[in-house]
C-alpha cells in the first residue's frame, strides 16, 4: 500500500500553472489520506483562477494514479470566492505572506553548513550598510542556536506595541533593528520544536514585528538545506541570497546544496563570500589553514558573483564575543574594510534590479 510520503513525492512533480515551483513546496497541499489503495488529497489555493484549479486537479490525480498500489485518486481543490480569472500582477500562489509593509529589500544569508561564520557575516554586513546611512534590520532565524543577541551586544526582551494590533518592538543596536528567538528565551533554555511551530514563529517575526521603515532586512538562516530551510525561504519574501563558505571542499560540497536551495525556490543569488580564507602570522607569513580560493572558483563554476574573501582576524572573533562587530568597533581595520566593500556591492546589485 502506498504511503503518505510516496504520495507527496509524486505531487512534487506537479507545478503550479505559470510557475516553476511545485504544489508541495508552495505549501498548498494540506491533507493527504491513504487507505486500502484509495488516496484523498485536499489542496487549498489562494487564487480564484478556475483554469489553474482544474489543471492542478487533473495533473495531481494523474501523478497520484501513477504511484504503485493506488487504485483510486480523489483530489479536492478549495478556492476563495472570485471571478475565476487570474489576477494580473497579483501575488504568487501558496500560503507565504506578502512582504511586510515598509520593508524595502529582504536578503537571506545562508551557509548550508554550520560553523563557517554565517552569523558573523550577517551582523557585519548589516552594520556596514547602517554605517552607509541605510535603515537596516536583522532577523535571526536560527531558532535552535540564536547568536545574534551575543554578537550585537543585546540581552533584553522586546516590548509590545499598544493600540489595536499588538506587535513586537524590535530591539536596536549599532543602528540596526533586531529580532531573535534569543530575546525570548530564558538563559540556556533549548528550543525543541517541530517544523510547523518554527514556520509560524518565523512568519510572526516578519509580519508581527513593528519593523517600521527599512531599506534592508537581513535574514540569518539556520545552517542546513532541508525542508525547514526551504520553507523559510518560502515564508520570508526574499529579494536575494548571500552564500557564506570556507575554502575547503568539505564546506563547498554543502554550499552547492545551499545554492540549489535558493534556485529551487527562485531566489536570486547575490553572491558568495569566502570566510576564513587565510591567516597572517605575527611574522607576516600568510597561512592558508583551510586552503584558499575554493569559494571564488566555485562561484565562477556556478556563474554567481564572488563578493570577497574574509581572512581570519582576531578582531572579528573578539568583536563578536564583545557585542561590538568589527565593522563598528574597528571600522578602519582590514576586515571592516572588506565588509564595507561587500555591503557596497550588495547595495549596487539591488539598486540595479530596482523596479
Amino acid at each position: 500500500m502506498p504511503s503518505e510520503n510516496e504520495i507527496l513525492a509524486a505531487l512534487k512533480a506537479v507545478k503550479y500553472p505559470g510557475y516553476s515551483r511545485d504544489i508541495v513546496s508552495l505549501g498548498i497541499v494540506k491533507d493527504v489520506a491513504v487507505a486500502n489503495g484509495a488516496v484523498s488529497v485536499a489542496i487549498h489555493l489562494t487564487s480564484a483562477n478556475a483554469e489553474a484549479a482544474a489543471q492542478i486537479k487533473s495533473d495531481s490525480e494523474a501523478a497520484i494514479k501513477a504511484v504503485e498500489g493506488v487504485r483510486l485518486a480523489h483530489v479536492q481543490v478549495h478556492q476563495p470566492q472570485g471571478d475565476g480569472q487570474a489576477q494580473p500582477g497579483g501575488s504568487a500562489p501558496g500560503q507565504a505572506p506578502q512582504k511586510a509593509p515598509g520593508i524595502g529589500r529582504v536578503i537571506a544569508v545562508a551557509s548550508g553548513k554550520g560553523g563557517v561564520g554565517k552569523s558573523t557575516v550577517s551582523v557585519n554586513l548589516a552594520c556596514a550598510l547602517a554605517k552607509r546611512g541605510e535603515r537596516v534590520g536583522l532577523l535571526d532565524c536560527d531558532i535552535y542556536g540564536p547568536s545574534i543577541p551575543l554578537m550585537m551586544g543585546v540581552n533584553e526582551r522586546p516590548s509590545v506595541t499598544g493600540g489595536g494590533e499588538e506587535k513586537l518592538v524590535p530591539l536596536e543596536s549599532h543602528g540596526v533593528k533586531l529580532m531573535s528567538m534569543g530575546f525570548l528565551l530564558q538563559d540556556d533554555q533549548p528550543v525543541i520544536w517541530r517544523g510547523p511551530m518554527i514556520m509560524r514563529t518565523i512568519q510572526q517575526f516578519v509580519m508581527q514585528v513593528d519593523w517600521g521603515e527599512l531599506d534592508y532586512l537581513f535574514v540569518d538562516l539556520p545552517p542546513g538545506t532541508g525542508d525547514a530551510q526551504l520553507s523559510l525561504c518560502q515564508t520570508v519574501p526574499l529579494d536575494g541570497g548571500v552564500i557564506v563558505t570556507t575554502p575547503q571542499e568539505a564546506s563547498l560540497g554543502v554550499v552547492r546544496k545551499g545554492i540549489e536551495m535558493f534556485r529551487k525556490v527562485n531566489v536570486p543569488i547575490l553572491g558568495m563570500v569566502e570566510n576564513m580564507s587565510y591567516f597572517t602570522a605575527p611574522g607576516g607569513e600568510r597561512v592558508e589553514i583551510f586552503g584558499h580560493g575554493g569559494g571564488q572558483d566555485e562561484a565562477a563554476r556556478q556563474g554567481i558573483p564572488f563578493l570577497g574573501e574574509m581572512p581570519l582576524f582576531t578582531e572579528i572573533r573578539k568583536g563578536g564575543d564583545d557585542g561590538v562587530p568589527v565593522a563598528v568597533g574597528e571600522p578602519d581595520s582590514p576586515p571592516a574594510v572588506v565588509f564595507a566593500q561587500i555591503a557596497q556591492q550588495l547595495q549596487e546589485q539591488l539598486a540595479d534590479t530596482a523596479e
